[in-house]
């Protein structure tokens, strides 16, 4: 039984932030990670095809200052994921990029709002006005696809900061896909002399004042004198019993029960790889579709996106919040039926074609993941009055980091992860 200063469970983005930073400023950490592989939510797969496709997190939502420094310093490409945006509404397709409609109206009410309430309330309040329909529903599905948020507790002051930082934010992807990131990270922390163990489901923490026992399902123990637990939000609220659940000796009631207030949300992603991209093909609806990046609908799979501008006959799907709760337990058939249904009415199509197209496909439930239980957090109303105690940890020996645990306009994304990995180990080393 070796012992460390710091052990560091979860090696998701967050937990090597994390842990990077802290063997380079000398600590004897190890990472334990319950996966085979190390990223977490991140997850690139090199297609049959020669193509990186993503499981997970896909895109960089705008200019991220530790994102592309990180990428900078390890040297890995980007590019700008540009082209056109079209709409399919009550059976129109029209180009536009334009989400919520009468957006300028909607931003200035957001603003005057002086007293945080649901999203629900917010938009039943101000625009329960017929005119205002279309607007109400379109905030809704964003709200629910985007965020995989819950509108009737999800927070308006946080999706406010939310949506108007990222208006007209650029998005990029890195070339060699997401997973490379997570692999420099790796990388350094070892070469820093750093350790690591996959396949170590961590089942029960027993702690003291700056004693830690940390004990694997497979009875190996790890002793340190701090821990910083970066386990996704809904799998560190699972119950005792359920695979990724981890049991605190003794019980930290108070901390657990701010655990509670920030939500995460459910997603199901589908990759669709086509023998060629096919909306290409002809015009549909009587429109060019050749540079065509995302569509967004009213289908039961709503969204939907290309690689543009990289040549690919990948067509992902993307089916967010409470829609995508009610499917967790869904079959890959039940679901492949949905998104063909989907593409069918969005692309002027019939799902017998689509099918004798359809390469190959891929339905990551990440819902229904034992390890992830669910897409990214969002935040409740009751989120902002337990960030502190949620980010100053547990009598300075138990610590927590993870994009939910981020205090900021970037919630849900990478770079809250990595932000949140790398304050937290700054905090540590600072005391």
């Amino acid at each position: 039984m070796q012992e460390y200063d710091i052990i560091i469970i979860g090696a998701g983005a967050a937990g090597l932030m994390a842990a990077r930073e802290l063997a380079r400023a000398g600590k004897k950490t190890i990472l334990l990670e319950a996966r085979d592989r190390i990223g977490g939510r991140v997850h690139t797969v090199l297609s049959g095809e020669g193509e990186y496709l993503e499981y997970g997190p896909e895109f960089i939502h705008g200019d991220l200052p530790i994102t592309k420094s990180l990428l900078n310093e390890a040297g890995l490409s980007f590019h700008l994921a540009a082209g056109s945006w079209w709409q399919f509404r009550k059976g129109e397709l029209i180009q536009s990029q334009e989400i919520i409609p009468h957006w300028d109206t909607f931003a200035q009410q957001l603003q005057k709002l002086e007293k945080d309430i649901p999203l629900q309330d917010f938009l039943d309040q101000y625009f329960h006005t017929p005119e205002y329909a279309d607007l109400r529903e379109a905030a809704i599905r964003f709200a629910t696809g985007y965020d995989t948020a819950d509108p009737a507790d999800a927070s308006t002051f946080a999706l406010r900061q939310e949506w108007l930082a990222e208006e007209d934010s650029p998005q990029y992807r890195i070339d060699q896909g997401y997973s490379s990131l997570m692999q420099f990270l790796l990388d350094d922390y070892l070469q820093q002399g750093g350790q690591i163990s996959l396949s170590t489901p961590i089942k029960e923490l027993h702690w003291e004042m700056q004693a830690v026992k940390a004990i694997a399902a497979d009875n190996r123990q790890f002793v340190s004198d701090q821990v910083i637990i970066t386990i996704p939000l809904n799998v560190l609220k699972a119950a005792d019993g359920e695979t990724g659940s981890i049991h605190f000796y003794p019980a930290i009631p108070e901390y657990m029960s701010a655990v509670q207030k920030p939500a995460m949300g459910a997603i199901i992603k589908f990759l669709l790889q086509f023998d060629h991209p096919f909306w290409t093909d002809h015009p549909v609806h009587g429109k060019r579709l050749n540079d065509l990046q995302f569509i967004l609908s009213e289908e039961t799979v709503p969204t939907w996106w290309t690689q543009y501008p990289k040549q690919s006959a990948v067509l992902t799907g993307w089916l967010g919040g409470p829609p995508a709760k009610k499917w967790t337990k869904g079959k890959d058939e039940q679901l492949l039926q949905l998104a063909l249904s989907s593409l069918a009415a969005i692309f002027q199509s019939d799902e017998d074609s689509l099918k004798r197209m359809l390469r190959s496909f891929t339905i990551i439930n990440w819902t229904a993941d034992a390890y992830t239980l669910g897409s990214y957090s969002y935040a409740t109303v009751e989120t902002a009055a337990v960030m502190d105690t949620l980010q100053n940890g547990v009598a300075e020996t138990l610590f927590f980091a993870g994009e939910a645990f981020y205090n900021g306009p970037l919630i849900g994304t990478v770079e809250a992860a990595l932000t949140s990995g790398k304050e937290i180990a700054l905090k540590l080393l600072s005391r």
